[in-house]
């Protein structure tokens, strides 16, 4: 599990662990998708695996796969790690809405008893932001009275929503989004079969959040870019352009680069209004776009006439 393009976050962690002042629960923060949960995990493993012996070797939260503690991490079977998260609902592969109160109190069990093998033991919650009230208050008594060798680690893409008592109860530590290089370096990582040229397109639209842009491959979102690039600079008099467009996002095969559509548009019209002319009349089209976007999949509006329709509003930057 390899942490890339956070040195200085894994260095801070070292530091804080190696000179035994290693708070008992720290805010992992910064936008979704730049890295937060690979870090949790890497360190919770790299300190498990260090308080168990042998003590890993190597820079960073390296943990030899052939470890013992690696192999029952990897399992999900380590006794003293728990990951708490939005669990999928019924039998579906839809996860629920948030992280309940009855999934805090498993903790509880837990904590009752002295941690397994060794004086160490870490709860990752990814993400904290989605705890229900009721579990939130829950986590709060763990904050105020932690268990002996209990370390949290907390990721949050919006600690701003967090209870403050939470907040201060925590050390902070900010995510910065990744240089292009590293986005591409995580991309290869994950995406192994994907060529040269998805990798570079992935990195160009992730923005420094690799775990966003991960989603899309497969997809041609470069060609996509392009045609919705195309329509935002010509215009399309004729319609012919958002008639053909529409069609190709059309049905139960194209759903996803349907949906990748309804993200990138509206993107590709907050772009211009950041570039400036009449800024006023752009954010009012990137809100009609935004605001068709966000209710098109979940009140299952007809997908031609909904591309149809925002790619018009792209048309309209053309003037």
């Amino acid at each position: 599990m390899t942490v890339i393009g956070h040195d200085a976050e894994v260095a801070t962690f070292h530091e804080a662990l190696l000179s035994g002042r290693l708070h008992h629960a720290w805010l992992l923060t910064g936008p979704e998708g730049v890295g937060k949960g690979t870090f949790a995990r890497a360190a919770a493993l790299w300190m498990l695996a260090r308080a168990a012996g042998p003590e890993p070797v190597g820079g960073g939260f390296t943990v030899d796969p052939a470890h013992r503690i690696a192999h029952l991490f990897d399992a999900g079977s380590h006794p003293d790690f728990k990951l708490l998260r939005r669990l999928p609902k019924d039998k579906s592969e839809e996860l629920a809405r948030s992280i309940t109160i009855d999934q805090v109190r498993t903790l509880q069990p837990m904590f009752a008893t002295s941690p397994s093998l060794s004086p160490r033991r870490v709860v990752l919650i990814d993400a904290v932001d989605d705890l229900e009230r009721g579990g939130a208050n829950a986590l709060l008594k763990n904050l105020e009275e932690p268990p002996t060798g209990t370390i949290f680690l907390l990721v949050s893409h919006a600690p701003g929503r967090l209870l403050p008592t939470i907040r201060s109860r925590c050390r902070l530590l900010r995510f910065s989004p990744l240089a292009e290089e590293n986005s591409a370096r995580v991309l290869r990582a994950a995406l192994p079969e994907s060529d040269a040229g998805e990798i570079a397109a992935l990195a160009a639209i992730a923005e420094g959040a690799p775990g966003q842009a991960i989603r899309f491959a497969g997809l041609d979102i470069d060609g996509l870019d392009r045609a919705i690039d195309r329509i935002a600079r010509e215009g399309d008099a004729t319609g012919l352009q958002r008639l053909a467009l529409a069609k190709q996002l059309s049905g139960k095969a194209a759903q996803a680069r349907y949906e990748a559509f309804l993200e990138r548009a509206p993107g590709r019209i907050a772009q211009s209004a950041r570039e400036g002319g009449d800024i006023e009349a752009k954010v009012a089209l990137w809100s009609q776009a935004r605001s068709i976007a966000d209710g098109a999949v979940r009140l299952s509006m007809d997908q031609q006439t909904t591309v149809y329709e925002v790619a018009g509003l792209l048309a309209k930057l053309a003037g």
